[in-house]
């Protein structure tokens, strides 16, 4: 299983999850164990690509994403996509993934979607 973060540079476990998951520099991907596999460029359309975000998760084999916020339109396509969607509001890569380790976290719906995407 491959659990993905929208974070803000390269720096592990120890990153900074991204305040909106579409404009992160990077997204850092862990198994299961917390141990990164690897951390990728965002290229998707928010940073000039034409890949959605989702998209460009499950092309890396992305089984669940953990993030702070995202619009109701890129919920729909990773539950489209198969990829299980978690909101955390910690800080780092490290905290989200204890709390979804120890089950502490709850899938996402749409009344979770962020504020500013809501009126969309």
């Amino acid at each position: 299983m491959k659990i993905v973060f929208p974070t803000n540079s390269r720096n592990g476990l120890n990153d900074q999850i991204a305040d909106h998951f579409g404009r992160c520099l990077t997204y850092t991907f862990l198994n299961e164990k917390g141990e990164v596999i690897e951390i990728v460029d965002n290229i998707g359309e928010h940073m000039g690509g034409s890949i959605l975000p989702p998209e460009l998760m499950k092309e890396h084999g992305a089984d669940v994403l953990i993030c702070h916020d995202l619009g109701p339109r890129a919920l729909n396509l990773c539950q489209d996509l198969g990829i299980e969607v978690y909101i955390c509001r910690d800080e780092t890569v490290k905290d989200c993934l204890k709390l979804w380790q120890s089950n502490k976290l709850e899938k996402a719906g749409l009344e979770d979607v962020c504020e500013e995407h809501k009126k969309i």
